[in-house]
């Protein structure tokens, strides 16, 4: 049981490195287009992306070194730099799949009978594991991304 659980949790790794790899590829490719020069020693094209994000420079140098993925807040202000929609990021870094954020036509959330129902603060939070003494705070600043009413 033991070797197996070991198996298992160095799958877990292996598959989350190839996703960071994955996601940070993409974002690279990103920032050349935009013009970030990434690539250079000297470039400065990582410090600019931190100070136009408001980030820090460690988060991004982490992103691109394929170190860690970058934490939810962290995403959401390098999506607004980079003009791509959170979702995209979320997607793509493996933290939430296309089902757990559905695309209505029109913008808003997905009407009720059609097969979605909308994802709670809570549940998004947990599907991105993000630690149980956490959550309530995930889902309060969560909220204040929200329409009225939601």
């Amino acid at each position: 049981m033991r070797s197996s659980s070991r198996a298992d949790a160095h799958s877990d790794r292996r598959y989350r490195a190839e996703g960071l790899d994955e996601f940070a590829g993409w974002i690279e490719e990103l920032l050349r287009g935009r013009g970030y020069d990434i690539d250079s020693p000297r470039g400065g094209g990582r410090s600019k992306l931190a100070d136009d994000a408001g980030v820090h420079r460690a988060a991004v140098s982490r992103l691109l070194q394929r170190q860690s993925m970058p934490d939810l807040e962290t995403m959401r202000r390098i999506a607004a730099v980079l003009g791509v929609p959170l979702r995209e990021m979320l997607i793509r870094s493996g933290r939430l799949t296309e089902d757990d954020l559905p695309v209505v036509a029109g913008g808003g959330h997905p009407a009720a009978g059609d097969g979605h129902s909308a994802l709670s603060p809570e549940e998004a939070a947990r599907r991105m594991g993000v630690p149980p003494e956490l959550r309530e705070l995930f889902a309060k600043v969560a909220r204040q991304f929200l329409p009225e009413g939601d």
